[in-house]
């Protein structure tokens, strides 16, 4: 592209006797294949693919589709983009900007589009329960093995019993 002359690429492949056809369709495969390590690398760098620290394979492809479809909502909107170019950039049409020079010229685009949310609404905190009103539904508790003064006994030093207490005792 930028107007140099080319060095040869040598590409290898095990496969012997293969036609034109199958040649330029291996050059054609080889040309993909750089594109696509170009897209991790704009996944993996610009839009954070790695950066999270997720806990679950789960979380792990759910992160993955949000990112394709944050990268596919940056291919479709090259059209309506501006390019906001840094310096050393060449000057591109708008069909031909780059994921991450759409990513550049985005907050430019966002006030444009309409929302598909609306506006919120005002509101105040509800009542609540009235003043001088006791809860007649407290909130389930639950046992967590801690011993109360209620359940303590006197220790009878003549037997050794097991403790129930599933918490092994602190020493010292």
């Amino acid at each position: 592209p930028s107007g140099a002359i080319p060095k040869p690429v040598w590409l290898w492949h095990s496969r012997t006797g293969l036609d034109p056809a199958m040649v330029d369709l291996l050059w054609q495969a080889f040309l993909r294949r750089f594109d696509i390590e170009h897209t991790f690398r704009m996944l993996k760098q610009t839009l954070g693919w790695t950066t999270p620290k997720l806990r679950s394979p789960e979380q792990g492809d759910r992160w993955t589709w949000l990112l394709i479809a944050a990268y596919t909502q940056l291919r479709l909107a090259r059209g309506l983009a501006a390019d906001l170019r840094r310096p050393w950039e060449k000057p591109v049409t708008a069909q031909h900007l780059s994921p991450a020079r759409v990513r550049r010229g985005f907050r430019n685009l966002r006030p444009h589009l309409a929302c598909p949310a609306g506006v919120p609404k005002p509101s105040r905190p509800g009542p609540g329960r009235p003043a001088g009103i006791p809860n007649h539904q407290p909130a389930p508790r639950h046992d967590v093995h801690t011993i109360t003064s209620t359940d303590k006994q006197k220790p009878n030093h003549s037997k050794k019993t097991k403790s129930t207490n599933p918490r092994p005792r602190r020493t010292g």
